[in-house]
């Protein structure tokens, strides 16, 4: 059975900045698997990569046994992915932009999942407001609702609470909570770590472009007195 997600030796430069250098990770099928690291420590580049938004300069990263590169269009139809930017159309509502997005994957008469997905983002109420009205944090949902509309197996959350109520934070864990347990891959980056602690049940903490520590979220939290994740974190980034 192929890895969810399977990346070996990638590296990119951008000049003479090395964003990753000779990445290499697996991450399983029905995985909750967090991706930490302080800003620049290369995540979104690894992240973009595996989108095929951006291609590394050596190494390989697969989906599901897909190369992002050789089978791009079979790899991204199996992933979902919510970007760190608030990227999105200012010229059509919650609702219309759901319906094209699920037309980008050749998916028609999708309204029943477009519903669920709005139900359990909290957005039933914005469905047919102009995204450009909605907050920043209703933006995120929706960018959220963007890459569930096709029903990946394997969704990558780049900071997908940032800016979000709480109470809407807690619904959005629980949905993806619940199609984690339905079979779905869920790779989280996140500066709350108290949700990759809660949520995760491995985690790769990246530095400079490498990964610098991989294990159970468990394990990690008992390697120091005091069974902390941010203890964990800031011992490895001293490191």
């Amino acid at each position: 059975m192929a890895a969810a997600v399977s990346i070996v030796d990638v590296v990119k430069n951008f000049g003479s900045l090395k964003a990753l250098d000779g990445v290499s990770l697996e991450i399983e099928e029905g995985e909750f698997f967090g991706l930490l690291g302080p800003n620049g420590a290369g995540k979104t580049t690894l992240i973009s990569s595996l989108a095929g938004l951006s291609r590394p300069d050596s190494g390989t990263l697969k989906v599901l046994g897909y190369d992002v590169i050789k089978d791009f269009r079979m790899a991204r139809s199996r992933l979902g992915v919510v970007p760190q930017e608030l990227v999105f159309d200012p010229f059509f509502n919650v609702r219309e932009t759901l319906k094209i997005q699920s037309g980008y994957f050749g998916i028609r008469k999708n309204d029943d999942w477009i519903d669920e997905i709005l139900e359990n983002l909290d957005l039933t109420s914005k469905a047919d407001v102009n995204m450009r009205r909605l907050s920043g944090g209703m933006k995120r949902r929706v960018l959220v609702a963007q890459a569930l509309v096709h029903k990946p197996p394997v969704i990558i959350l780049d900071e997908p609470t940032a800016g979000v109520d709480v109470e809407s934070r807690q619904g959005l864990w629980q949905f993806i909570q619940r199609l984690n347990q339905e079979g779905h891959t869920i790779v989280l980056t996140t500066h709350y770590l108290e949700e990759a602690e809660s949520l995760c049940g491995r985690i790769a903490l990246m530095k400079q472009g490498r990964i610098a520590a991989l294990d159970t979220t468990a394990n990690l939290m008992a390697s120091l007195p005091g069974g902390r994740l941010e203890d964990v974190f800031v011992r490895t980034m001293r490191l």
